[in-house]
């Protein structure tokens, strides 16, 4: 099953781009297809791989901040190839 995975990475703290742009660079080297705009990053994939890749990356994230949050939001349906209409 294919899925798509939105992700906001938000350290709570003051010194928090190098913690985000680490995050960012390991989902990157996972061979999944990646997409990043100013706000979010997005994680395509099938179920298995990404919720795998996900479990580790997040653990590992979290461990390297004093505190944080992870938005996601979760899309049954690979929507990588997605065009506005408008």
């Amino acid at each position: 099953m294919k899925i798509s995975v939105e992700l906001t990475l938000t350290p709570l703290q003051d010194d928090f781009e190098q913690p985000i742009i680490n995050f960012i660079k390991r989902l990157r080297a996972s061979g999944l297809t990646i997409l990043e705009n100013p706000l979010s990053t997005q994680v395509y994939g099938e179920y298995d791989k990404v919720m795998e890749l996900l479990t580790s990356e997040v653990k590992d994230a979290f461990e390297l901040i004093d505190n944080g949050l992870l938005l996601m939001k979760i899309v049954k349906s690979d929507r990588s190839t997605y065009e506005p209409h408008f």
